[in-house]
């Protein structure tokens, strides 16, 4: 069989799950481009005039997408921060030998695989209950007053329990760059006269900065829709406090009972995002190609 042949043969197989897939994408998104031009209430079932960009109008000039879009941008910039910086560090003590480093290498790497629904709960109801939590105990112990973490700061609240489930995920990619850095290169930079700060300043972070940005392009798709931890712990409040583009999206549609706001919210959202991607696509495309 010729090479062409082979490769009709190999598109004609692989053509169902490609048609599936685009399927699976471009339905819901025509739906949702569909409705945002439309008045599309639940409340008022069969009354649907078109609008044109009335609902794109009203979501822009909303003055909550102002704050939601800042909150998004500092849950994302935040996270991003906690997790490479204690991914490097965590990822620097897990590769130096010691005693049981398989269990202690796998629960650094648990809390990656338990669900946001569940560790928000735990953090909620366990960490930062201001009666009963552990950090109100804690608090108690040595005479302090109880601090109210999810009332008086919930934008910093939620990105401490969203950084502690991606914190794994950053310390085992981090990790596993490091482990590729040539030993000799160290030792020899070490017999030379070189300290500790400048090894790491001058050759190991130069060595993670590919990973590090990996890590970026990751995190940056998954933390843009964060809904779970919102939901659960905060509701988007007080007021808008800890309300992102997401929550505010769900709360158009299913809060306010607008489909066609919240669709052009969507839109919106996807848009604001795919340009987050192709600008984080094109910078690590250089620092890949350097």
């Amino acid at each position: 069989m010729s090479t062409q042949h082979s490769r009709s043969a190999a598109r004609l197989m692989i053509s169902p799950s490609v048609i599936l897939l685009l399927a699976w994408m471009i339905i819901p998104l025509s739906l949702t481009l569909y409705f945002s031009f439309l008045r599309y209430n639940l409340l008022m079932p069969g009354a649907n005039p078109f609008v044109g960009f009335e609902n794109y109008t009203y979501f822009l000039t909303d003055p909550a997408f102002f704050t939601a879009l800042t909150n998004t941008l500092l849950l994302v910039g935040g996270v991003l921060v906690i997790t490479i910086i204690g991914g490097v560090l965590l990822a620097l003590l897990l590769d130096q030998p010691m005693w049981g480093q398989g269990i202690v290498r796998i629960l650094v790497i648990a809390p990656f695989f338990v669900m946001p629904t569940v560790s928000a709960l735990v953090w909620k109801n366990m960490f930062m209950n201001p009666v009963n939590g552990l950090f109100a105990y804690m608090a108690k112990a040595v005479g302090l007053q109880p601090f109210d973490f999810l009332a008086v700061a919930p934008l910093a609240s939620i990105i401490v329990i969203v950084s502690w489930q991606w914190l794994p995920f950053a310390t085992l990619i981090l990790l596993t760059a490091m482990q590729s850095l040539d030993s000799e290169r160290l030792e020899a930079a070490e017999m030379d006269g070189a300290g500790p700060f400048a090894r790491f300043f001058y050759m190991v972070v130069p060595h993670l900065s590919r990973a590090i940005t990996v890590v970026i392009l990751i995190q940056t798709i998954f933390l843009l829709s964060i809904f779970a931890e919102i939901l659960v712990t905060t509701n988007g409040g007080p007021g808008n406090a800890s309300t992102n583009l997401t929550y505010l999206v769900y709360a158009q549609s299913l809060l306010q009972f607008d489909v066609g706001g919240g669709s052009a919210g969507g839109v919106v959202a996807i848009i604001l995002a795919n340009i987050v991607a192709i600008f984080l696509m094109r910078m690590i495309g250089k620092n890949l190609d350097a």
